[in-house]
């Protein structure tokens, strides 16, 4: 379960965090790359909650570690457009990163978790 909430949460405080972030970026770019920035991070959230609570976990973690790596690219497309500044982009890249170890690691137990024999 520790590996569950962790990932929940970091993806949770990068929300938390980055959404603001968004309401300040340029009129030009709030719309679309930040939109779709928002979007994806709750898309992710969602994901990760859902797999908290079914069996079938791979298939959801596969997709949010997905979402994720799009989600990089997209904050550093955001960086280079000058949305956010650099001391932003490298806390963002710093929580990804963090949220990225937590999905993999939890990606890994639950491929490796046998199911339980039925009594």
């Amino acid at each position: 379960m520790a590996k569950e909430v962790d990932a929940i949460t970091q993806i949770y405080d990068f929300v938390l965090w980055f959404i603001p972030k968004i309401d300040k970026f340029p009129r030009n770019r709030r719309f679309v790359l930040g939109d779709r920035i928002e979007v994806l991070t709750l898309e992710i959230l969602e994901l990760l909650i859902e797999a908290a609570y079914t069996r079938r976990k791979s298939t959801l973690l596969r997709t949010a570690n997905l979402k994720l790596e799009k989600l990089r690219y997209l904050v550093r497309l955001a960086k280079d457009l000058q949305a956010i500044n650099l001391k932003a982009y490298g806390h963002a890249a710093k929580l990804l990163d963090g949220a990225g170890r937590s999905i993999g690691g939890w990606l890994k137990y639950s491929e490796n978790e046998k199911p339980q024999a039925s009594v």
